[in-house]
């Protein structure tokens, strides 16, 4: 075997598993088996340890303004083991524990540079159920697209999410209680952008 088919052999396809897959605004979610696209440049693929339904999930579902982005997998935070690697990924490897962020940082943008506040201006809340870097998703069902909710979607046992748009925790952490933390950690730079914003 060559170096090059060792390599081919190593990169991620797509795998199935199943998510809560809500319908419509409202609708029953249903487990349903979704496949799952591997992650592509700048992304992790993360098997799901722990999810948490937060009101904003709740909120998002009941909601008639986004009647067209459906079927639709929720969920926004969680913590996890990352099970691969998309291209240019640096900061993590295969059986990082982490934590997903709905908002994320690109440490480019003049926010995350600033010093002063990391609502990322590249790496934002995502509310139209597509992926930040080609605007497309990672779920799908008999070749149809399901939408992702904040680009996390943390109600499947994997998902895709930017590299910028988790972080790496410490082994040992509790992933039943920490992934309580995602979303006050996002929380925390939407509050931080708010009162830089008003400075």
């Amino acid at each position: 075997m060559s170096l090059t088919d060792s390599v081919q052999n190593k990169q991620p396809g797509v795998i199935t598993c199943k998510a809560a897959v809500a319908w419509g605004p409202g609708k029953p979610m249903m487990i349903e088996e979704v496949e799952l696209s591997p992650p592509q440049s700048m992304e992790i693929r993360v098997k799901v340890v722990c999810t948490s339904l937060c009101r904003s999930d709740v909120t998002a579902w009941l909601s008639q303004a986004q009647a067209s982005i459906y079927p639709r997998i929720f969920g926004h935070e969680a913590s996890g083991i990352v099970e691969s690697v998309g291209e240019g990924v640096t900061e993590f490897v295969e059986g990082d524990h982490v934590l997903t962020l709905f908002t994320g940082e690109c440490m480019s943008c003049r926010h995350c540079t600033s010093g002063k506040s990391n609502i990322c201006q590249v790496l934002g809340l995502k509310r139209d159920g597509v992926m930040h870097g080609d605007q497309k998703t990672r779920f799908s069902m008999k070749g149809k697209p399901v939408y992702h909710y904040c680009a996390v979607s943390s109600f499947s046992e994997y998902t895709v999410v930017h590299s910028g748009c988790a972080v790496k925790v410490s082994p040992i952490a509790p992933l039943d209680k920490i992934c309580l933390l995602s979303c006050g950690a996002a929380a925390g730079n939407l509050w931080n952008a708010v009162q830089f914003n008003r400075n």
